[in-house]
């Protein structure tokens, strides 16, 4: 019930970091992979380790936080095929004390972590509406929980990001497509460098994790195959924290 051969999935963002694991992880399982980052060539590398691994996959290009390139990068998409997995990875984060924040960063984060998920969710799922079936993974954050620091408008978005996954899943539920999201943990990727090269903050963030350490990349996969596949049907409008035990501490 966990593969996904036969299966077209797209991640955005997935030129590195969490992105890559899990676009690596869907097509450990079987499914044809489309990997989309914000500039050309950007997949090159996750779609040569796909292909290493004898998995299919293809590279795609759009600037999330323009509309217009959302649209076409849904359009390239469904002209391979009929896309079975959205995952919304795709992201970009600004740090700046509240009271200094600039509104034009804080509406960039919005448009690229927000508005493109809910975007490219709109425009595949009426596709998977249309068919019956299909998944919608979107990524949240442990800041979907918690206010963070000096991160407004990335906590903005991603409160929204949770908000959105279960308003989805209400509307879509009944016609067999399932949306929820991951909000992962503390992982070890450019996004988090800031607090990594704080060794005190760094260390701290280690302490509260009853794992005992940061996560990596890899440990994204199995939540990611888990949602993505027919053994999560009956799992719609949730949030799946995988960070270590972070939020039971």
């Amino acid at each position: 019930m966990f593969s996904l051969t036969g299966k077209r999935a797209l991640v955005t963002g997935a030129s590195r970091g969490l992105g890559q694991a899990m676009a690596l992880g869907l097509a450990e399982n079987g499914a044809e992979v489309i990997c989309a980052s914000s500039r050309e060539g950007g997949c090159d590398d996750t779609v040569a380790k796909i292909r290493a691994l004898g998995g299919k996959a293809v590279a795609l290009a759009a600037d999330l936080g323009d509309s217009d390139a959302v649209r076409a990068l849904a359009d390239k998409a469904l002209a391979g095929g009929r896309v079975d997995v959205l995952v919304n990875n795709g992201g970009c984060i600004y740090r700046e004390d509240a009271l200094d924040h600039p509104l034009a960063e804080f509406q960039k984060v919005m448009q690229v972590n927000l508005e493109s998920a809910f975007l490219l969710s709109q425009l595949l799922g009426r596709e998977m509406v249309a068919k019956g079936s299909g998944k919608i993974i979107n990524i949240a954050s442990m800041l979907s929980y918690s206010g963070g620091i000096r991160v407004p408008a990335y906590t903005a978005s991603k409160h929204a990001i949770a908000g959105i996954t279960k308003a989805l899943a209400n509307e879509w539920g009944r016609f067999g497509v399932q949306v929820n999201a991951i909000a992962p943990g503390y992982f070890r990727t450019d996004n988090t460098q800031a607090l990594q090269d704080d060794a005190a903050r760094s260390q701290e963030i280690e302490n509260r994790i009853p794992a005992g350490r940061w996560g990596e990349p890899e440990d994204l996969k199995g939540a990611v195959v888990f949602l993505a596949s027919s053994a999560s049907d009956y799992i719609n409008g949730q949030v799946l924290a995988v960070d270590g035990g972070w939020l039971a501490r």
